[in-house]
């Protein structure tokens, strides 16, 4: 398992928070608070452009 350094939750509207971390080989992750041991992880540079994206819109036919 990977040695990952966990940021302060991200909490929206409700109970809806969420955790970004990162490891010492520069892969980002990201969890829902209180879940560390299930996540999504991939490069720091796709969690920039999911970031990015959805700044930008790109996922708001989602909502």
């Amino acid at each position: 398992m990977a040695d990952i350094t966990w940021e302060d939750a991200f909490c929206a509207e409700g109970a809806s928070c969420y955790r970004f971390g990162t490891d010492e080989l520069g892969n980002s992750y990201i969890t829902v608070a209180g879940q560390e041991d299930v996540y999504l992880t991939d490069s720091g540079d796709a969690l920039r452009a999911l970031i990015r994206d959805i700044k930008a819109g790109k996922a708001d036919h989602l909502l």
